[in-house]
This record gives C-alpha cells, structure tokens and sequence, in this order.
C-alpha cells in the first residue's frame, strides 16, 4: 500500500462525515451511524459500477 488515499476514499470519508453530522443535528432523519453507513454504502455501490 503507497500510503495515499486516492480520490473516492476521500470523497466517500467527506459524505459520510457530513451524513453523520445532519443526523446528529437533526435526529428526526434517524439514527446517525445508519444514516452514514447507508449512505457511503450507497455511493460506495454507484462509484463502483463506474
């Protein structure tokens, strides 16, 4: 492993971060750490067919 994160993982670590944040600002969008996981899954899944 070269040591660098490349693009994805950083993009996929930004919006799973953000996720997590709305979540605990407003928890009416549900649980935080399932918000987050859901939503890197999702992108995670769309960036991969690509």
């Amino acid at each position: 492993m070269s040591g660098r994160m490349d693009l994805r993982t950083v993009l996929l670590m930004l919006v799973g971060c953000g996720a997590v944040y709305v979540a605990f600002e407003h928890p009416a969008f549900g649980t935080a750490l399932m918000v987050g996981v859901g939503v890197v899954t999702l992108l995670h899944l769309v960036m991969k067919e690509h």
